[in-house]
């Protein structure tokens, strides 16, 4: 009886506003995501084979890549990755690790020249466990933010409102960070 009245509601305005984010089932569901720790199915592996706006690269080192996370906290969300697949920050050699470091600490002066967030979250999740949706493949945050940049819609409607797409944000961010040199 309830599931017969809950059909013939679909569809029926009622006095919620709604933003729905269909896009986000593909993170939620885990597509994308490597099972094992092959590279086949890494997509910080598959990222620098590909052109740097189809695999939203913003740059390129020698052993580190930077790239925009697909699925973002705040506009301007980058991630920094070794070109290398090691799921620990333990696993680093002494050439990644500065490159690493120095990668996160750049994309902090870019961002600030971009976008002039009020501050920055850092963060590594070592382990599913710990929070990494890829543990497979090493990757650091780093997310710019702004005063009042999380209001009520991450906690009731568990949604992010995102004012820049994607691509844009990537070409700013990639331009600035040729000038940084």
């Amino acid at each position: 009886m309830q599931a017969e009245r809950a059909a013939d509601l679909a569809g029926v305005p009622d006095a919620f506003q709604r933003l729905w984010t269909p896009h986000r089932m593909v993170y939620i569901d885990g597509e994308n995501k490597p099972t094992d720790a092959g590279t086949e199915s890494c997509p910080f592996c598959q990222a620098p084979g590909l052109g740097d706006a189809q695999g939203l690269i913003v740059a390129r080192g020698r052993t580190c890549f930077v790239v925009m996370n697909l699925y973002p906290y705040n506009p301007g969300h980058l991630l920094i990755c070794p070109y290398r697949h090691v799921s620990m920050l333990t696993d680093l050699n002494a050439d990644e690790t500065v490159e690493f470091t120095r990668a996160a600490q750049k994309a902090m002066r870019v961002l600030a020249g971009v976008s002039r967030p009020h501050g920055f979250n850092l963060g590594i999740n070592q382990g599913a466990v710990a929070g990494a949706g890829i543990a497979a493949h090493l990757h650091q945050h780093v997310v710019p933010r702004w005063q009042g940049d999380s209001n009520f819609m991450p906690v009731v409607a568990q949604t992010k409102a995102l004012p820049q797409l994607l691509a844009d944000a990537r070409a700013l961010i990639a331009a600035r960070w040729a000038e940084d040199d």
